[in-house]
């Protein structure tokens, strides 16, 4: 059960009732994260824009779920992760692929880097060294990829945090987390 309110979208005003009006025609349903965030129009503002933002971003819809699912799984979030895997299945990764960004994994070189990177990322909080940034220039990403990779994984620690803090009810299929495995 969800430590706060989950707004509900029919009863909803101002900024929150027309913002998850366009969480619920993008998903097709209004996903209980966004419920959540709804008590607080200017979080709920910021973080949909910042889906909206980075989703039009170079680093394509498929890294970014694989990006998604490697941070939720070092913060233990069962929503992200769950939600994730499903977003990243639409867009195009193989449930293989998802399980081995999940663990930080990838058979494709760039992808690898970035995960490594990201898991390095979450776990050192921010505390990167030259040599993972060279680490993705030597990859091929550029001072613009790197940027929009760290704002990626902020955003993801917004969503988790949410999600782990409140107890968000996961409403999407659940998906283990590799750390609670090991």
């Amino acid at each position: 059960m969800s430590r706060i309110n989950l707004v509900d979208p029919k009863t909803a005003t101002g900024t929150s009732a027309e913002l998850l009006g366009n969480i619920h025609a993008a998903f097709g349903a209004t996903p209980n994260m966004f419920k959540a965030v709804a008590n607080s129009p200017a979080a709920l503002a910021s973080m949909w824009g910042s889906f909206g933002a980075l989703g039009n971003g170079r680093l394509g819809a498929k890294l970014c779920e694989q990006i998604a699912v490697a941070v939720a799984d070092r913060n233990d979030c069962h929503y992200c992760l769950a939600a994730h895997t499903a977003l990243g299945r639409k867009a195009g990764a193989t449930a293989q692929e998802m399980a081995d960004a999940q663990r930080g994994h990838s058979s494709d070189p760039k992808t690898a880097a970035v995960l490594s990177f990201v898991r390095t990322l979450v776990e050192q909080r921010g505390q990167v060294s030259d040599a993972d940034i060279k680490t993705l220039r030597n990859t091929g990403f550029d001072d613009q990829d790197i940027v929009e990779i760290i704002a990626d994984v902020a955003l993801n620690l917004f969503t988790n945090y949410v999600n782990v803090a409140l107890a968000v009810p996961v409403d999407f299929p659940g998906v283990k987390l590799v750390r609670e495995a090991a």
